[in-house]
């Protein structure tokens, strides 16, 4: 009996043990349960400004020549002459090619020949015609002497018109054998030399790109259109051009295509540059900056700080007990990494980094900058 009442005492006295070890965990738990559901997050902070603020669009634009000839002679004919180097610049009017003339000089000297005996016979003509009408006031001949001398100076007057533009055709035809530059520019590669057949229908025998000034291709989202012409009623909006080595060309609108692409849904877009040093290349690729328009007292906000919800896009806002709120906006325009938005008052605390774990009335503090860091480690 007394063993068995030592035992039952013995399990008593462990399970008051175990009780009061589970009711001690518990009451620890509890009060570890505050801080773990509402602990204080560190948080990066911004105050919304109020300013002008310029929507910049960027694009992706293709250099191309103004003007681009391909240099064809007017008729067939061997080359014997080459006035010019592949990649020379030349000016226009500035003689290129010169081809075998001889058989169009040989008609120009037979129609020179025959003007002038046109001539001659229209001199002998005109003189025999004044004879005849002298002698007429005399009564020597009849009037029909003298309507025959008249016919044959018309006649022959006639037939001198007709040989002079004989003659100028044959000088025209003559002048197709000088090749020259239409406009002024960069030659490219030369596909004739010294001997070589030139044809009409046959491939050209160089070809002239305008390099200075130059254009630059680019296209711009339609939803812009209305903003671009709005800002620029005239068309010359200015526009600039960063190339591959991270310099820039400033030039101007020059071009707002007619219509649309419907299937990009995009405006082609065209801009001139000053290209005296020869910078923007045809058939390159530069990056294309312009302003489309500006919004004016803006409340602006790091677009990072803007946060897409299911439903709506808001900010946490920064309260005076340093809690946060959600607070809903509406976003205008991004660029630059900064936001325009609506439902916000210029000098509103909100939340720019740290937000991903915020929820309502949450706690927050603000993270310490990277300076003061370094001078505590130093201490």
């Amino acid at each position: 009996m007394r063993l068995k009442s030592r035992h039952s005492l013995v399990i008593v006295v462990l399970f008051v043990l175990a009780l009061g070890v589970f009711f001690g965990v518990r009451t620890r738990l509890n009060d570890a349960a505050p801080k773990m559901r509402s602990p204080v997050q560190v948080v990066k902070t911004v105050l919304a400004q109020q300013q002008s603020m310029p929507i910049v669009l960027r694009a992706n634009g293709s250099v191309s020549a103004i003007n681009n000839v391909d240099v064809r002679p007017q008729i067939q004919n061997v080359v014997r002459a080459v006035h010019v180097r592949e990649g020379q610049e030349v000016q226009a009017g500035q003689l290129l090619f010169t081809l075998d003339a001889r058989g169009d000089e040989s008609n120009v000297a037979k129609a020179q020949a025959q003007l002038a005996s046109q001539r001659a016979d229209l001199a002998d003509a005109e003189q025999a015609l004044k004879r005849n009408q002298e002698l007429l006031a005399k009564n020597f001949v009849s009037q029909a002497v003298v309507d025959s001398a008249r016919n044959k100076v018309d006649g022959l007057r006639s037939a001198l018109q007709a040989n002079q533009a004989a003659l100028q055709a044959s000088n025209i035809a003559a002048g197709y054998n000088q090749i020259r530059a239409s406009i002024g520019g960069r030659l490219g590669a030369i596909g004739v030399h010294v001997g070589s057949l030139a044809q009409p229908a046959g491939a050209p025998m160089l070809s002239i790109v305008q390099m200075n000034p130059i254009a630059v291709s680019f296209a711009v989202p339609e939803r812009q259109l209305a903003h671009i012409r709005a800002s620029y009623p005239q068309g010359d909006a200015p526009i600039v051009a960063q190339l591959a080595d991270g310099s820039e060309l400033a030039g101007k609108l020059a071009f707002i295509d007619n219509r649309a692409d419907a299937q990009s849904g995009t405006v082609l877009m065209k801009a001139h540059f000053a290209n005296a040093d020869r910078k923007l290349w045809p058939g390159t690729f530069v990056t294309v900056r312009m302003t489309a328009r500006t919004l004016a007292d803006a409340v602006t906000i790091p677009a990072q700080g803007a946060i897409t919800g299911p439903t709506d896009t808001f900010v946490y806002v920064v309260q005076p007990d340093d809690t946060v709120k959600m607070q809903k906006i509406d976003v205008l325009a991004i660029a630059d990494g900064a936001a325009a938005v609506s439902g916000l008052e210029a000098g509103t605390r909100i939340v720019v980094e740290g937000a991903q774990n915020l929820r309502p009335g949450a706690k927050v503090r603000e993270t310490q900058p990277a300076a003061a860091k370094q001078n505590q480690n130093a201490l």
